[in-house]
């Protein structure tokens, strides 16, 4: 492998770490701050693809399918937390596990029954429709390093949200203790259903802007749950800087192993979090 193949093995493998960070900090959000393991996570990336697919061919935009797709993946993740989540904090995990597991095959039914079985692709704008020429016979897609360029603001975003305003000290307040949140006078129910409406966004955002380098399929979003479990898993429940690591290793690892080991690329994954858990079982950021 030459310099260049190298190059542009490491910005596939950049792009698509940042891309499994967005769904994977909603879903260490939900999971380290509410204590719900919500398996129907990847759900909402598949609805957020569907949806970018559906409203372009409607607008003829991508750009404007993700930005009226967002409102809608998060309204349906609030109304998800109102109606079902929100009677489960106080219940055993299985329960939360049986329900979320439900949703998944709620999510994969009306798929179905809205858009059919059929495999979608959506084209990328035509502004970024273009490559940046390396050499001769290697180019780079301009849409990849836009998606990449995306994500990374989103994360820096994020950890602003987190870490310095009065939103994000309530939120690693609840992780904390939630009772006394609830003393002090904050609406922890708004603030969960605040938190799980995010976590469904920022879900539904990575899937609707992969919609043009990935297929638009059903149960897309399956594979991309369990990635996201092992990305919570090394970087430590409940921390977003530790997701954001997780995320990386794991995209590049997932990447590097398809060129080098084909034939045991999912092992790569797996070792990597075996390599991790060994050092610290609890995680990179516990």
């Amino acid at each position: 492998m030459d310099i260049w193949m190298a190059l542009i093995q490491m910005l596939n493998g950049i792009q698509y770490g940042l891309l499994l960070f967005l769904v994977a900090s909603g879903l260490t959000l939900i999971f380290g701050i509410m204590g719900i393991i919500n398996l129907a996570h990847g759900a909402f990336y598949m609805l957020g693809a569907y949806l970018a697919w559906w409203l372009a061919g409607i607008t003829g935009s991508l750009g404007a399918a993700v930005l009226l797709s967002l409102p809608l993946a998060a309204g349906i993740g609030y109304a998800i937390e109102v109606l079902l989540v929100r009677a489960l904090y106080k219940r055993d995990h299985l329960d939360q596990v049986l329900l979320t597991y439900g949703l998944i095959l709620i999510f994969n039914e009306a798929q179905r029954v809205f858009w059919g079985n059929d495999v979608h692709g959506v084209a990328a704008p035509a502004m970024l429709d273009w490559s940046v020429k390396l050499t001769d016979t290697l180019s780079y897609p301009v849409y990849r390093l836009a998606l990449s360029g995306v994500c990374g603001v989103l994360a820096v975003a994020m950890y602003l949200v987190i870490s310095k305003t009065r939103f994000g000290m309530w939120v690693r307040a609840g992780a904390s203790n939630r009772d006394m949140v609830a003393a002090l006078g904050i609406d922890v129910k708004l603030l969960f259903g605040l938190v799980f409406a995010v976590g469904a966004a920022l879900a539904g955002l990575a899937g609707a802007i992969s919609t043009p380098i990935s297929s638009v399929a059903p149960g897309m979003g399956d594979n991309v749950l369990i990635l996201c479990f092992v990305v919570v898993v090394i970087g430590g429940v409940g921390s977003v800087k530790g997701a954001f690591l997780g995320a990386m290793l794991i995209g590049l690892a997932d990447t590097f192993g398809k060129v080098f080991v084909p034939d045991f690329a999912s092992f790569t994954v797996y070792g990597v979090m075996a390599a991790v858990l060994l050092w610290k079982p609890k995680g990179l950021f516990s």
